[in-house]
Order: structure tokens, then C-alpha cells, then sequence
């Protein structure tokens, strides 16, 4: 299940740089598009969080899956 939501948190940060992209073309609106690529850069920095092994070489979203901490 976790697997879905960190998927979907990265297809939201991709369409986050794409709408960041189109707002700042098409309306010339730089602070709102420089704040929606915050927050996609934001979005992908939890999900490297989750998923990039720690010192001991797990990550952090086996441990939740296999249930210990």
C-alpha cells in the first residue's frame, strides 16, 4: 500500500513541474511557479527519505512492511 501512495506522491511532483512550467510561460507568474517546484522538490525528498537505505542497509519503507523498527 505504501508502495501506491509513494508512486502517486511522484506522479504529483512531475505534474508539479509540468503545471509550474505552464503557469510561468503562459502567465509570466514566477512566484507561483517557483513555489510549485518547492513543493514538488519537497515531495521527492520524502519519498527518497522512505525509500534510500540508511547506514545499516535498509530503507526505512522495508522496515515498515516487514512490521519492526
Amino acid at each position: 500500500m505504501l508502495d501506491t501512495v509513494l508512486s502517486i506522491v511522484v506522479l504529483a511532483a512531475v505534474a508539479l513541474f509540468f503545471g509550474a512550467f505552464l503557469l510561468w510561460r503562459r502567465t509570466g507568474n514566477f512566484k507561483n511557479a517557483f513555489l510549485m517546484v518547492i513543493l514538488a522538490l519537497v515531495a521527492l525528498a520524502n519519498v527518497a527519505i522512505w525509500t534510500i537505505p540508511a547506514a545499516d542497509g535498509e530503507a526505512p519503507l522495508d522496515k515498515v512492511e516487514r512490521g519492526s523498527d
